[in-house]
This record gives structure tokens, C-alpha cells and sequence, in this order.
């Protein structure tokens, strides 16, 4: 199995990623905004971070909930590792 390191220990396997976004562009969006309140309300937000995110990974877990995890790493950031896997 291939994991993205998305920070701070965090590991998300490779095959669970559905995408991966830039916070400051994609969180222009209502439609984005209001998506990632219902998760964080549902409880399905981490973040791998303590400071203010540069992306976020939209992924589904083990139970087939999506499931959304910030990370202080820039998008390009994680695809250039994904690339590299």
C-alpha cells in the first residue's frame, strides 16, 4: 500500500484520495464552504496541522465516509509526492 504523508504524522492511503484542494481557492466557494461545515459537524474534519492550512484532502475511510483532513503542505506540495510514489 502507498500512503501521502499530508503532515504532522498523518498518512492517507494513496487509493482513499479523492482530491486534493487548495484551501484559499476552493474556500471561495459557498457551495465548498457549506460542504466542509456539514462535515466538520459530523465530526469527519481533522487536521494535521496547528497553523493555518494551505490545503485540505478529501478522502474516504475504511467506512466509505469521505472524510476531510487540512494539511499546512501546499497542493503542489502533495501531488509532487503523490507523483513521486
Amino acid at each position: 500500500m502507498i500512503y501521502l504523508h499530508v503532515g504532522n504524522k498523518k498518512n492517507i492511503r494513496e487509493r482513499d484520495i479523492i482530491g486534493i484542494f487548495d484551501t484559499d481557492s476552493a474556500t471561495v466557494s459557498v457551495t465548498t464552504r457549506r460542504y466542509l461545515a456539514a462535515k466538520e459537524k459530523e465530526g469527519l474534519v481533522e487536521a494535521a496541522i496547528e497553523e493555518l492550512p494551505k490545503s485540505f484532502v478529501l478522502y474516504q475511510d475504511g467506512d466509505g465516509k469521505k472524510r476531510i483532513c487540512f494539511s499546512q503542505l501546499s497542493p503542489t506540495s502533495l501531488l509532487n509526492r503523490v507523483e513521486f510514489m
